[in-house]
């Protein structure tokens, strides 16, 4: 469990996907510590109802909601340009956003997962990034999944084209890509930054994870969601320990699950030449502008 007593009173935190699950509840939990939230949701009237929910639980909750569909890079530009527009500072931002199981294309023609888990978050981060600078002392948090141990970028066809796309691999390749995507970031600020920077495995957590299949398999991974899974209270407090605790103000680029920090990774995970050349294309896939790259 999250043990830090910290306040966010006066601070803004950016959360991805959070009109439902962990994000929904990491959004209620740091309204409670006095932050302004801002959901970035893609369904507008599902986050109104979300908000709505977190005000009865904390009547005093300074929560808002912007549009924000990550599997569009032009929705992320809009978004961050009304983020821009309306705030002086972000002191936190929380990658919460996942999508799986979608055997289907982003606006721009990616790999759902990729594209959306990975590709959305890295252009958000970096056009966020300089009001996140203006922040006195700020994290980025961005959730990953234990699954990033049996993956891989697949350099050579990233979008997992001709025969080469499962579920599993499109989802595990999304997720290393999101801890490699936190260490070079980590990296490429520098040890002197004001930003700190973690990636998260939140465990095994019973949410809406399975709303992209039907038939036999929505109904296996229904039954092990409600059997063997822990809630979203419990899912939510890795994020919030690497939202607030004090322990690591001065740890940045690592990989957190249990409220931990994991230094025992796989090779997959800590290879550095995959790093720097997942950030390198990356940045060329969303045509990231020059005033953005680091």
């Amino acid at each position: 469990m999250c043990k830090s007593s910290r306040r966010l009173d006066g601070q803004v935190v950016v959360i991805t996907g959070a009109n439902t699950g962990i994000g929904k509840e990491t959004a209620y939990e740091l309204s409670l510590r006095g932050a302004k939230i801002i959901m970035g949701c893609r369904d507008e009237r599902r986050a109104q109802v979300a908000i709505d929910d977190i005000k009865r639980r904390n009547s005093k909750a300074d929560i808002i909601c912007h549009k924000l569909d990550l599997s569009s890079l032009q929705s992320v530009r809009q978004f961050c340009e009304q983020v821009v527009r309306n705030e002086t500072k972000i002191d936190v931002l929380i990658n919460n956003a996942g999508v799986a199981f979608m055997d289907s294309q982003t606006v721009d023609g990616f790999e759902m997962a990729f594209g959306t888990n990975h590709l959305g978050h890295f252009l958000l981060t970096l056009q966020l990034l300089p009001l996140i600078k203006k922040a006195p002392k700020a994290r980025i948090i961005n959730l990953s999944s234990a699954i990033h141990m049996t993956g891989k970028i697949h350099f050579e066809n990233i979008n997992l084209r001709n025969g080469a796309y499962t579920d599993n691999k499109a989802y595990a390749q999304s997720k290393l890509a999101n801890i490699l995507f936190t260490k070079e970031l980590a990296k490429r600020l520098g040890s002197d930054s004001t930003i700190n920077v973690y990636a998260v495995h939140p465990g095994g957590i019973r949410t809406e994870l399975a709303r992209n299949v039907s038939g036999v398999t929505k109904f296996m991974i229904t039954v092990l969601l409600k059997r063997f899974l822990i809630d979203v209270n419990q899912g939510s407090q890795t994020t919030l320990h690497c939202a607030l605790d004090e322990s690591l103000d001065n740890e940045t680029g690592h990989y957190y699950a249990n409220c931990l920090r994991v230094d025992d990774m796989f090779a997959n995970a800590t290879d550095d030449r995959s790093a720097q050349q997942l950030w390198q294309l990356s940045a060329d896939w969303v045509k990231l502008e020059d005033r953005y790259k680091l």
